[in-house]
């Protein structure tokens, strides 16, 4: 039976943590262009979100993009045009505030879709708000690992 919540199940990846990539920013904006064109409007805000959108900060090689719609849990409104676009519905948890998530064939971007007025917190200043910690992996211990820690006299 095929899991309802993660399209396709349970899939194996290694989790690898690479330096800070200046084109990062760049690729979250060519896919913002791209979900722009997909969804002609029908979108509240479409932001780059979690580790790689944190300038220097080492992160998993994966773009997090939040996209507010009215109500994501019509998926009629954007879904149809997200898979014509090119990207892969995942995540479909209808019992976590109608998130859904969808991504690119080669896994390297995903995009959480939320409905305006989700309820938790992101960045502090998005028209609604949402679970950071629940998008991404925790970047406090991403930052702490690499940090260049000196001991009381100075020495690494």
């Amino acid at each position: 039976m095929e899991n309802e919540v993660l399209i396709g199940g349970i899939e194996k990846r290694e989790i690898v943590i690479v330096d800070y990539d200046p084109l990062w920013p760049n690729k979250f904006l060519e896919h913002k262009k791209r979900i722009e064109v997909a969804l002609k409007g029908r979108f509240i805000l479409i932001e780059h979100i979690g580790s790689t959108s944190v300038p220097q900060l080492a992160a998993k090689p994966i773009i997090d993009i939040i996209i507010v719609v009215e109500d994501s849990s019509n998926e009629a409104t954007y879904l149809p045009a997200l898979l014509d676009a090119g990207y892969v519905l995942r995540v479909r948890e209808p019992e976590w505030h109608q998130h859904r998530m969808v991504r690119t064939p080669e896994r390297d971007v995903h995009a959480h879709i939320f409905s305006l007025g989700c309820p938790g917190r992101l960045k502090g200043k998005l028209p609604f708000e949402i679970d950071y910690g629940r998008l991404t992996e925790n970047v406090f211990y991403t930052s702490l690992s690499s940090v260049n820690w000196q001991n009381r006299t100075g020495q690494t």
